[in-house]
């Protein structure tokens, strides 16, 4: 059995559901902290946040903010940042809504990906979506473990039970 240290993981961040999640707890920690949360002393080989870009004719104050924000992850080693794209919609009372669309399928993609390229040992899932399922299965199949790290109320029981192991954000970023 690999020590610790010596074990791959590679990290995979729905941006979305980070986002909400620590709003919704009131969680401030800064990335690397959480970073360092997950890995515990383990070699990360890889950190992927899926986002979209902002829009900028919609709120550009905030566009600008996010650019800032999404640089500054950049920053962290092997972080990549992996933009998708962004959803508008007007509602019928004209409010309108945005939507990160395709960052599931880059998720899963780049899952698959990493372990049929031996790239981890280990792949840490921040998401509570259970449509990750067949993803980490197939995963698991290449005998790569799969932990999700997720937050209560935004989480499928389905996924944590399909998983390796699981990892309560909640609890992991409140101590």
């Amino acid at each position: 059995m690999k020590d610790k240290k010596s074990e791959r993981v590679a990290i995979y961040i729905d941006g979305s559901n980070l986002y909400h999640s620590l709003r919704r707890y009131k969680i401030k920690r800064k990335f690397q902290e959480i970073i360092e949360v997950l890995g515990k002393g383990k070699d990360i080989v890889n950190i992927f946040y899926y986002t979209a870009s902002l829009d900028k004719a919609f709120d550009e104050e905030r566009y600008l903010k996010h650019q800032k924000f999404l640089e500054k992850l950049k920053e962290i080693p092997n972080f990549n940042v992996v933009l998708c794209n962004l959803r508008k919609t007007t509602t019928k009372d004209g409010s309108i809504k945005f939507a990160i669309k395709g960052d599931d399928i880059h998720l899963a993609n780049d899952l698959i990906k990493g372990a049929f390229k031996d790239e981890f040992d280990e792949a840490i899932i921040i998401s509570g979506d259970e449509d990750f399922i067949p993803a980490i299965k197939t995963v698991q199949e290449l005998n790569k473990k799969v932990i999700n790290a997720y937050f209560p109320k935004s989480s499928s029981y389905l996924l944590r039970r399909c998983c390796d192991s699981s990892i309560n954000l909640r609890k992991e970023l409140i101590k």
